[in-house]
């Protein structure tokens, strides 16, 4: 389930998970002049999974026999065969060029074989009003539910016991409900987690930084990591109904089989604890509070968790970031000391280049807020490849308007307007609208007048 997109301009600017829904039709209509992921990043060019088998094997485990409230799965489930997707409700523009593109990428990286079709489907993704969803599931911004082929069938019985995935072993059918007046990324995001998570593991992991599956929201395209868990998990070697033991005997030699270049992967010291809860409701409260000061004690919380268990992984690294992003403005030393750590961090883990590049953005924020240009110039550059490669429009954009504005302030007039032009296509793409880019750009401005 892809949550609340949680961040707002807190700290100098979004690390570009909140990508707010446009407030007017007007917006609505303005959003079809965004154009498609392929045509703003072309083909795709995922970073391969940089973990060692070992760890991805326990990854899959976890992802796999626990849902995201902490109970456990007894068994293995799956659909079984060719898997047939469609979409309906109120489908937005460029939803089918997405669609198709995320199918394209299933069939050629995962292996599956999944295709697009107008009528019956195993997988139905309904596009509904986001005011709609809210009012029923009030958390989340998208999510994906077993055994129902629409939002009407859902509606009418949404706490019915046939909506448990912990009971299915042979998948048959799943819809995934998504806002139908979200923004292009948005939307993207959405039908890459939900129908990864229809089609494979549905937990969300905290600690692995290299996959959409994870609830801090830095990955927002299907990684290399998460088509090759896809390619795993829909191994012949694995049926439905199968326990986790038999599963976890069996993955090893499936990893072996599908990723033979392991052995140049960086090793991680296996965690087989489970993370504490309270770890993960100080994280989810610190993103939901009502205000700053109490998303600060939160994220001051789940920082001394996370210090406590002696994490020197994702975990440490989000909680140094959310609580660098909630300090009072009188600490504003100490936010830069936790981010200067999250990013040091996020450099020593697999996968960590586009977790860091979001760190990178407010350090550039705060490094163009004190008149340090060359640094601005320096963390955007870092950060811009990252976020191309992971084709997140609202973060490459908002890192192209800060290096324009650090070089106007150089004198490089021509570069920054250059600049700017450059990364509209991608601001509209992420934030939804001219309007909201030009907001987009008006706040990083602003910046450098506080």
């Amino acid at each position: 389930m892809r949550g609340v997109r949680p961040f707002a301009l807190v700290l100098a600017v979004s690390a570009c998970g909140a990508v707010p829904a446009p407030d007017t039709q007007d917006d609505l209509s303005v959003q079809s002049r965004a154009i498609s992921s392929a045509t703003l990043f072309g083909p795709p060019r995922p970073y391969a999974p940089a973990r060692s088998n070992a760890q991805i094997a326990q990854d899959i485990l976890e992802l796999g026999f626990r849902l995201e409230s902490g109970r456990e799965i007894p068994q293995f489930s799956r659909f079984e065969g060719p898997v047939a997707l469609r979409l309906t409700g109120q489908v937005p523009p460029l939803a089918e060029i997405e669609t198709d593109r995320l199918i394209a990428r299933l069939r050629s990286e995962a292996g599956l074989d999944v295709r697009r079709v107008s009528g019956a489907a195993q997988i139905t993704i309904e596009f509904v009003p986001r005011a709609a969803m809210r009012r029923l599931v009030p958390a989340a911004s998208c999510f994906v539910l077993p055994n129902v082929a629409s939002w009407d069938e859902f509606r009418a019985a949404p706490r019915a016991d046939h909506l448990d995935w912990a009971v299915i072993a042979e998948r048959q059918k799943a819809l995934v409900v998504a806002p139908a007046d979200a923004t292009v990324q948005e939307m993207r995001d959405c039908l890459h987690e939900e129908v990864a998570q229809a089609l494979g593991p549905l937990n969300d992991l905290y600690r692995i930084g290299e996959t959409v599956m994870n609830d801090d929201n830095f990955q927002t395209a299907l990684t290399g990591f998460d088509m090759l868990v896809l390619r795993a998990w829909n191994h012949p070697d694995l049926q439905p109904g199968m326990t986790r033991a038999e599963v976890g005997a069996r993955l090893p030699a499936i990893l072996a089989q599908l990723n033979p270049r392991s052995g140049a992967s960086r090793s991680l010291a296996l965690d087989p604890i489970p993370t504490p809860r309270a770890w993960t409701d100080a994280i989810e409260n610190s993103l939901a509070a009502s205000n700053r000061r109490r998303s600060f004690a939160f994220a001051q919380a789940a920082l001394r968790i996370a210090l406590d268990q002696d994490w020197q992984d994702e975990r440490l690294a989000f909680s140094l970031f959310l609580a660098a992003r909630f300090a009072p403005p009188g600490q504003g030393e100490e936010a830069l000391d936790a981010l200067i750590s999250a990013a040091s961090i996020y450099s020593a883990r697999p996968g960590g280049e586009v977790p860091r590049a979001h760190v990178e953005l407010h350090l550039a924020a705060q490094a163009l807020a004190s008149g340090q240009y060359p640094i601005v110039l320096r963390l955007t550059e870092n950060a811009m490849g990252p976020a191309r490669r992971s084709e997140n429009g609202a973060l490459l954009s908002s890192l192209m308007l800060l290096r324009a504005q650090a070089l106007e302030r150089m004198g490089r007039v021509t570069e920054a307007e250059t600049l700017r032009r450059d990364a509209m296509p991608f601001a509209i793409f992420g934030f939804g609208s001219e309007r909201a880019a030009d907001d987009r750009r008006d706040e990083i401005a602003a910046l450098i007048r506080q």
